[in-house]
């Protein structure tokens, strides 16, 4: 397989050649430059092991030996999906962008698309990246090129003010995260050790508790903002609004799943115990998240802000399933991120197709009745709607459906409960926006006419994605099973450790290998030799098959079956 360097630089190669073409050129170079990008994130996704755990393709140079930074990259269950759902959201963007070059609508072309292959790079950079000081980098320039395609390509005469408003709320938490990870790799440093801020060091340190929930909290803040969750939420409705459609589209479906991936990647594994005390805290938020998203997106007329605070609820759900401290809510969380990254993309294109057809208006009121003339379009959309509402069948139920029983059995019934008011919610103002815009009365500005061969296309790809997945949605699941389990056990431990050790236990019984694996490692075997090892003393006592025990200081299976505590800093 090539070098993961090859993916992670590509797309910002191709975008610096643009500038030696010509203006009608450089659209195709961009485009090529993304589906090449695309097809090796595909050879990565076929060549992933499932079975195996670590890192896989893994590189790691020493870069700035002094602090301890790392230039290291690697692929397992957490990234592998997500990093497909960026290069196809980007691929989606950029050939969305493209036709635009016929009308001269889109000027300076050579920077235009220069910024979207930076915005990958960053994007793909920061879901690789096995270094935490990498990672914030990453993390912190994907914002910089969103800034300038608004700024200079968005839509309203107050667009620089928009977009300024949302780079002083992400930059805040930026600040908050680059303190936060300092102040992790320099508490985690053993005395008389290097600092080390690979993710991998890190594991094997332990950051005093007494530091871990301050340090969860920038964390927490610098991703809540970047999804973002009620209440801080001010830069969403001007934002949107401001942001060109097709970039919005990726800055939507790809940009968000970072902060979420942020969580089960450094602040859950790392600070168990911070995650653990301010739980709550962020279970609260997600569900607030939900349900004020929800009644927004209900009551709006706007199409694109439906959309966008529909995304703000599935985030919530998202953030729910992550916080459940369950495999089942993690791996949900994993498969809904990408469900929702490809749902949003055909989404908002068909709101561009819509707006088009109603003379420039997003303003459902002045939409409907193109059903009729355009029985593909109509088609096409209904699907992408019942996925938004996650109907029966859809990738997007399994996703939900994991997450509220993690959430059911992790965390909360209550919670549950008012959390699937947001399902029942989803649908009434996803069919809402459908019925409004395709029935009814034919607008007063409406041109009713069936799509053009180009947004056909466009629009089918991700569609064909969206069934793909709703038939086989256990291929999402199982590649990101034993790394979620791995993600949330510190923190499940750390907040029930008699809930850590029935999940293992349920996983261990419906024949989960994340559990077999964990336990294996710990008593010293290979994972998947458990059943040609002699039984532990615990199970020749008569202790249930499926009961793991955990080790509350580690969050780790303990060796024999014994429930002693570690010593503090052991195997740290």
């Amino acid at each position: 397989m090539p070098h993961l360097s090859i993916i992670l630089w590509l797309p910002l190669a191709f975008a610096l050649a643009g500038f030696f073409m010509p203006g009608k050129s450089v659209r195709w170079l961009s485009l090529g430059g993304s589906l090449l990008t695309l097809a090796l994130v595909v050879a990565y996704l076929f060549d992933f092991e499932s079975a195996k755990s670590g890192l896989q393709h893994p590189t790691d140079e020493t870069w700035i030996s002094a602090l301890g930074v790392h230039y290291q990259l690697g692929i397992d269950g957490l990234n592998v999906w997500l990093l497909l759902l960026a290069a196809v959201g980007f691929t989606f963007s950029i050939a969305w962008s493209a036709p635009k070059d016929d009308a001269a609508s889109l000027e300076r072309p050579q920077q235009y698309y220069f910024h979207l292959g930076l915005a990958q790079t960053a994007v793909i950079g920061a879901l690789i990246a096995q270094d935490l000081i990498l990672f914030v980098a990453f993390f912190d320039l994907m914002l910089i090129p969103f800034f300038f395609l608004t700024a200079q390509w968005g839509e309203g005469a107050d667009r620089t003010k928009a977009v300024t408003k949302m780079v002083i709320y992400t930059l805040v938490g930026s600040l908050l995260m680059l303190v936060g990870a300092i102040a992790l790799g320099v508490l985690a440093t053993p005395d008389g050790q290097q600092v080390s801020f690979s993710f991998a060091d890190l594991a094997q340190r332990a950051v005093p508790e007494g530091s871990q929930g301050w340090i969860f909290a920038c964390f927490a803040a610098a991703f809540l903002v970047k999804m973002p969750a009620f209440p801080i939420h001010g830069w969403l409705r001007d934002g949107y609004k401001a942001m060109p459609l097709p970039v919005l589209a990726v800055f939507s479906g790809v940009l968000s799943k970072v902060a979420i991936y942020g969580f089960l990647r450094v602040a859950l594994p790392l600070l168990p115990q911070g995650a653990a005390d301010l739980r709550w805290v962020v279970l609260i938020i997600a569900v607030l998240s939900i349900l004020y998203a929800s009644s927004i997106a209900l009551t709006t007329t706007d199409a694109r802000l439906v959309l966008a605070f529909s995304s703000v609820a599935q985030l919530g759900f998202i953030t729910l399933g992550v916080f459940s401290f369950r495999t089942d809510g993690a791996s949900g969380a994993l498969l809904q991120s990408v469900n929702h990254g490809l749902v949003v993309l055909p989404a908002f294109l068909a709101v561009g197709v819509l707006s088009a057809r109603a003379g420039g208006s997003e303003d459902i009121r002045d939409m409907g009745g193109v059903a009729f003339r355009a029985p593909i379009f109509a088609v096409l959309f209904v699907i992408v709607t019942y996925a938004v509402l996650a109907m029966p069948g859809s990738a997007n139920f399994v996703g939900e459906f994991l997450i509220l029983r993690g959430t059911w059995e992790g965390a909360s019934i209550a919670l549950a409960v008012v959390a699937s008011l947001g399902v029942a919610l989803a649908a009434v103002y996803a069919l809402r926006l459908f019925i409004r815009t395709t029935h009814n009365r034919v607008g007063p500005r409406v041109t009713s006419r069936e799509l053009r061969p180009a947004e056909l296309v466009l629009l089918a790809v991700p569609v064909a994605l969206i069934l793909a997945l709703a038939v086989y949605p256990q291929k999402t699941i199982h590649a990101g099973e034993r790394a979620a389990t791995r993600s949330v056990l510190g923190a499940a431990v750390a907040a029930d450790p008699e809930g850590a050790r029935k999940m293992l236990a349920d996983d261990a019984r419906t024949g989960g290998e994340a559990a077999v694996e964990l336990a294996g490692e710990a008593a010293g075997r290979p994972s998947g030799s458990a059943a040609e090892e002699p039984a532990t003393p615990g199970q020749q006592s008569g202790a249930p098959q499926g009961d793991v025990p955990i080790d509350p200081t580690t969050g780790q299976p303990v060796p024999g079956g014994s429930s002693t505590p570690a010593t503090p800093g052991a195997g740290r």
